[in-house]
């Protein structure tokens, strides 16, 4: 099949799930666009234009398709306004994150704006598919909240054929063979250690919750627990004042500070870790989270967002989540640290996730593309 895939919001998190998608099904013919991860808000408006109209991308997208896979940013509906021969193909929309649950901030402006692209991008579309069962119910709870809030002419029953047919698949983990040398290299520097090795991989934004990072560490001083940390992550323009309060006062427990030079040396920080921490306040599927649980670390996170679908079964609820609250962060704090304390003392083993293993969830993808085949 020819396949158009659009990608029109490039975080690094959706150019490795594009990639994955392009190299593990390289029997279909990919053609790929992407705009750059800045300027979210004209992102989302204006990216129907800028494929539609923009020399370097003109050529290639009015050539002819079999099929579009589109991130959720992706404004369908001008886009098949934009180029008719893209308007009796099957649109197969892809949501890494919705706008519809993001936490509050004083930099949504436009974000009605921004909901209703994806609406009417989501019912433009032939399938829409979601990377988490949060991801997905997030979404349409969001949806028919806003349209119960317009004036009139709309109905939230228009999103039920949407949501009916929707589904939910993961972003494969591509964790590579070297991954799993690197896991066998560092397992053994992992038993010998004396301090707990914790690591934090997010966004430095606020959403990804540093206030409660910064929180965490000071309860860990505070209980004299014997630590050392890896805070990775993209760093964008603007960073929260928390990160510099950090690497102040933790500079002495801090063994990489900042987004990793390479894939490999992210994955060996991972790998020789003991614990992954997050403090995530906008969660759709917790990739990173993932794989640090798949190179042995022992998961310690909120009970909100996407993970207790991920690790909250009745099984393991109490392993690896701690109560969440959003009121108040000292409380949070001391919360887990007590998990972590737990974890620590019972011996607790990562998680299982290799369901979200590349080779695993290929399979899935390809008998959703094959559903278009002619």
């Amino acid at each position: 099949m020819r396949i158009l895939l659009i990608s029109a919001y490039e975080a690094s998190s959706h150019k490795a799930w594009a990639n994955t998608l392009m190299n593990g099904l390289a029997q279909h013919e990919w053609h790929y666009l992407s705009l750059p991860a800045r300027h979210f808000a004209w992102r989302i408006r204006g990216n129907a234009m800028s494929f539609a109209f923009d020399p370097q991308f003109k050529p290639q997208i009015e050539q002819e398709y079999d099929l579009v896979i589109a991130t959720s940013m992706t404004d369908c509906v001008g886009l098949k306004a934009f180029c008719p021969n893209l308007q009796n193909i099957p649109w197969l929309l892809y949501f890494h994150e919705n706008q519809f649950a993001y936490p509050a901030s004083d930099k949504q402006q436009g974000l009605i704006e921004m909901q209703m692209v994806t609406l009417y991008s989501a019912l433009a579309a032939d399938l829409c598919v979601f990377n988490s069962q949060f991801n997905k119910d997030s979404f349409f709870g969001g949806a028919r909240a806003l349209l119960k809030k317009l004036p009139d002419y709309v109905s939230p029953d228009w999103l039920n054929d949407t949501e009916t047919n929707a589904q939910v698949l993961a972003v494969p983990l591509d964790m590579t063979a070297a991954a799993s040398k690197q896991l066998a290299v560092e397992e053994g520097e992992k038993k010998a250690s004396e301090p707990m090795k914790l690591v934090w991989s997010a966004r430095w934004e606020f959403d990804k919750g540093p206030d409660r990072l910064l929180a965490i560490l000071e309860e860990l001083e505070r209980r004299q627990l014997d630590y050392e940390i890896a805070i990775l992550g993209e760093q964008f323009r603007s960073i929260p004042k928390e990160f510099d309060q950090i690497q102040a006062k933790f500079a002495h427990r801090i063994r990489q500070f900042g987004f990793a030079p390479s894939r490999a040396e992210y994955l060996g920080f991972l790998a020789s870790s003991d614990i992954v921490l997050s403090t995530a306040l906008h969660e759709f599927q917790g990739l990173a989270v993932l794989e640090a649980v798949a190179l042995g670390c022992v998961p310690v996170l909120p009970d909100r967002q996407v993970y207790p679908e991920l690790f909250g079964n009745h099984l393991n609820e109490k392993l690896y989540l701690y109560q969440s609250d959003l009121k108040d962060i000292q409380n949070e704090a001391e919360r887990a640290v007590d998990l972590i304390q737990r974890i620590v003392t019972d011996d607790v083993k990562a998680a299982d996730v290799s369901q979200y293993q590349v080779q695993v969830l290929l399979e899935h993808y390809e008998k959703l593309i094959d559903t278009y085949q002619h």
